[in-house]
């Protein structure tokens, strides 16, 4: 029932920086004597920085400032990284829906401006918001599991593409779920296909060819299916040669972004054996991506007190509404990012295939007439406790200590 924050003492000296691709906007105030001097614009450079540290010093302010930096992307991490190491411990991050709330409160939601952004972090600061910022490695992991999941978004569009391009060189080859045999392109055999198609400009290939230019294993069998499939179909478009060069292309993209997908789970790999995330691998059916996109947005656990605390931070808790007797639950809040929201989900779909309690669990909500992803928001809960208590004790997970756990209603 911590609803009440600690206040900043009146005579600190509060900082509000809203950042920029180029400049900075900056407030500096204290409570006693409001807004020192006038709003300025600094820019990103050093210069800037050392502008602003010119500015501390010059207020006359006592002691070490306490500095609001809205959190926006990447633009706000060459500040933050700059602010920490100058004033150790004074640094506090905000997400641009807390500056929104804040100008709500503030009677200007709709007026967004840099100064009322400014107003708003200097409002929330007094109150004692805002997070810390995180420690180097943990930062680091935060934007390789952006990075990837960027790349994984551009494979997907991009593999929509080669299957198009495929549908146009042999048309019915691939048929769609429900129709027919459909072809995997992450397999040997979709890439033997794709190597085919590409090679012969849609003519059907011999067993023998898909077989030479699959990458990993390939029976007999399937080879034979694709290629007397391939003899079942239309002739290739007049444009035929123009389409094989195009698909020629986007294998090659398509390639890369593998490799470039392998490297980053590599990065990633290294950077949570470095923090306390590296336990969640102990989960059955967790292995380093999950993990690490669930540390990224949650360490250090010091920041949640309570698993509940760290539950309804990820925006799945049922949004509620109480006033004198009357009580109603909504859907879920949404509140916070949608990232750190898909990750007890994804770590729920995990265990509920792969850890007996979560798998006897799901068993039962479906039973129940939970629909699916009603039973995996009600998995994502149980989950985010269990991924709580491993982070904070830093003990692996033991299905026998959870069992004895969940009957004793922990």
């Amino acid at each position: 029932m911590d609803l009440l924050r600690r206040e900043v003492p009146a005579s600190a000296l509060v900082v509000a920086v809203d950042p920029g691709k180029a400049f900075n906007r900056v407030w500096l105030t204290t409570g006693e004597r409001g807004l020192i001097g006038e709003p300025i614009t600094l820019p990103v450079l050093r210069e800037g920085i050392d502008e602003l540290a010119r500015l501390i010093s010059a207020s006359g302010v006592p002691g070490s400032p306490v500095i609001g930096l809205e959190a926006t992307g990447a633009l706000h991490r060459a500040w933050a990284a700059e602010i920490e190491r100058r004033w150790p411990g004074s640094l506090r991050l905000f997400a641009p829906s807390e500056t929104t709330a804040a100008r709500s409160q503030l009677g200007s939601r709709r007026f967004k401006t840099d100064d009322r952004d400014c107003a708003a972090m200097v409002w929330l600061l007094r109150q004692g918001a805002g997070r810390r910022s995180e420690s180097g490695t943990v930062a680091a992991m935060l934007g390789a599991v952006r990075h990837r999941r960027q790349l994984v978004e551009a494979r997907q569009v991009l593999q929509q593409r080669l299957h198009d391009q495929l549908n146009v060189l042999c048309p019915g080859l691939s048929a769609p779920p429900g129709h027919g045999r459909k072809l995997a392109l992450d397999s040997p055999a979709g890439q033997a296909v794709l190597a085919c198609a590409a090679a012969f400009a849609g003519r059907p290939p011999s067993k023998r060819s898909l077989l030479a230019r699959a990458p990993g294993r390939m029976t007999d069998a399937t080879a034979a299916f694709w290629a007397a499939r391939w003899k079942q179909l239309l002739a290739p478009p007049g444009d035929a040669a123009l389409c094989a060069e195009r698909l020629v292309g986007d294998l090659r993209r398509w390639q890369d972004l593998r490799n470039d997908i392998a490297r980053a789970e590599d990065q990633l790999d290294s950077l949570l054996a470095r923090t306390a995330g590296h336990v969640l691998t102990t989960l059955p059916g967790v292995a380093v991506v999950r993990a690490a996109e669930f540390s990224a947005y949650t360490l250090p656990i010091e920041r949640w007190p309570t698993p509940e605390h760290l539950y309804s931070a990820t925006g799945l808790a049922s949004a509620t509404y109480q006033s004198s007797t009357i009580t109603r639950r909504g859907r879920i809040s949404r509140q916070g990012l949608a990232e750190h929201r898909n990750a007890p989900m994804s770590i729920a779909w995990g265990l509920s295939l792969n850890c007996p309690a979560f798998r006897a669990r799901d068993a039962e909500l479906r039973a129940r007439g939970f629909r699916p992803i009603q039973a995996r928001v009600a998995l994502a809960r149980h989950a985010c406790r269990l991924c709580w208590r491993l982070l904070d004790s830093q003990q692996p997970y033991d299905d026998q200590r959870y069992a004895r756990a969940r009957r004793r209603g922990r």
